[in-house]
């Protein structure tokens, strides 16, 4: 563990300036305009921080709520830049400020789950836990594990002996026994999608953070998992290589925000869906920057998206 686990107090509710329109080809429309006049462009520059929608998630500070607790969640989503933590009430209240932990590299599967195990240790018992993971998870075994296959997180080399430890590991089953209770594992963008879908129409959610995520759903049902962020997207690099965290950090903001309107004009046209949620650490740098039906998703989505997983189930049995 790099670090002692730190509560991180979660933001308040923030306002939904939305109509309420789903997206359709609006956004996309838009963003291909923006993408062509020089990506965060003039049409772009003109939006006030509001005019991206921003779904309101409720979140309580106190860890003395009213009513049904139980079954209380532990909810924990798994990042490839730090891991957070919470306990819900039966209705997807806080009863307690998330904490967080920095990601340890290099990254192991028995790692990991000690330094889950550590991370949760101060938060109040729970009967059921469920967890969000960036790569493809079915039956509670990892299939996919990009970011924890690498050296040094993303961008650096990966480790052959760690892609075979990741391969098919039971991370569902080694957490519920180190645990003492059932746990359920689901793709982190899956998560945070069953957090703020309204369940009408053709619903798409892409986050944006240490690497790339999306999920569907159609009519609320969460469809087959694509790992988008792993097709080609331009100068022969894929998504996770253009619109990650390391790709930000190297050419700003302005040009980073550029190339997600592309991507976002890329994935109207090949998905043709309703409306689209930006989430992620890294999806509230678009508010302002793209269409108003796009909504803007606080990344507590993430772990708020725990009770559905255990009402809905994930691929393959959860």
């Amino acid at each position: 563990m790099s670090g002692r686990p730190r509560p991180e107090t979660p933001p308040a509710n923030t306002r939904n300036t939305a109509s309420g329109r789903p997206a359709g080809k609006t956004g996309g429309a838009a963003a291909r305009s923006a993408a062509k006049s020089g990506g965060a462009g003039r049409p772009a520059r003109k939006r006030t921080a509001t005019s991206a929608r921003v779904t309101p998630v409720p979140v309580v500070a106190e860890a003395t709520v009213t009513g049904p607790q139980h079954p209380a969640t532990l909810a924990i989503d798994i990042g490839g830049t730090g891991f957070k933590a919470s306990v819900l009430d039966a209705s997807g209240r806080l009863l307690a400020d998330r904490v967080r932990v920095a990601t340890t590299y290099p990254c192991p599967p028995e790692l990991m789950v000690d330094d889950v195990v550590k991370l949760v240790k101060p938060l109040p018992a729970a009967d059921r836990a469920s967890a969000g993971f960036p790569g493809v998870v079915r039956k509670g075994r990892v299939l996919t594990a990009p970011h924890f296959i690498t050296k040094s997180g993303p961008g650096s080399p990966v480790v052959p002996e760690l892609a075979r430890k990741w391969k098919g590991f039971d991370l569902a089953g080694a957490l519920a026994e180190r645990l003492g209770i059932p746990v359920r594992i689901a793709n982190d963008a899956d998560l945070q999608g069953w957090a703020v879908v309204s369940g009408i129409g053709l619903e798409m959610v892409v986050t944006l953070g240490t690497g790339v995520g999306s999920a569907l759903f159609l009519e609320g049902k969460l469809a087959p998992h694509l790992e988008l962020a792993h097709h080609p997207f331009r100068k022969n690099q894929t998504y996770n290589e253009q619109l990650g965290e390391a790709a930000l950090a190297k050419i700003g903001t302005r040009k980073w925000r550029k190339r997600v309107l592309e991507a976002i004009a890329n994935f109207e046209s090949l998905v043709n869906y309703d409306r689209l949620y930006l989430g992620g650490g890294n999806g509230r740098r678009m508010a302002g920057h793209v269409d108003p039906s796009i909504t803007i998703v606080d990344n507590v989505a993430g772990i708020l998206g725990g009770i559905k997983l255990w009402e809905v189930g994930a691929h393959g049995g959860g």
